[in-house]
């Protein structure tokens, strides 16, 4: 089991540090066709995904401190791929959703993450490609779980 874990701690480093890369950032941006910074196509993402989204719960999300968001959040707000309201349940939360041009961003780097991800596992089952997602989530929701305790 300890040596299990081991690896699976050593892998899950390395996929953090792959996805921390510049280099992947770029990659995909350029195949996506879209010029933005870095430090703010995570955030649009998951806005797209998750929004709309106060502020907090996407710094916590993002790992990132709720000032920085919120400023980052205001840059892609002047750019016209966010927009913020008050939240549905707590009217002090601005909430920031993506707007149709956020959008087509959001779809523009899915689409290019699928022509740049889906060679690499064109190999894997659609049972392993199920698995993985399911174990992923598995994951995640258990780690978060256990920072809430």
């Amino acid at each position: 089991m300890k040596s299990d874990l081991r690896d699976i701690h050593a892998a899950m480093m390395d996929l953090a540090g792959f996805l921390n890369r510049p280099q992947a950032d770029d990659l995909l941006l350029r195949e996506a066709g879209v010029s933005l910074d870095r430090a703010l196509f995570p955030l649009l993402g998951r806005i797209g995904k998750k929004g709309p989204i106060g502020v907090v719960e996407l710094a916590d999300l993002a790992g990132r401190d709720h000032s920085v968001v919120s400023r980052q959040i205001a840059k892609l707000e002047s750019l016209g791929l966010v927009e913020r309201r008050p939240g549905k349940t707590d009217k002090r939360v601005r909430e920031a959703m993506v707007t149709e041009k956020g959008q087509d961003l959001v779809d523009r780097l899915d689409a290019a993450r699928q022509r740049l991800v889906g060679p690499m596992m064109a190999e894997w089952s659609d049972q392993e490609l199920k698995d993985l997602a399911r174990l992923l989530r598995k994951f995640v929701d258990g780690a978060n779980a256990a920072l809430k305790d």
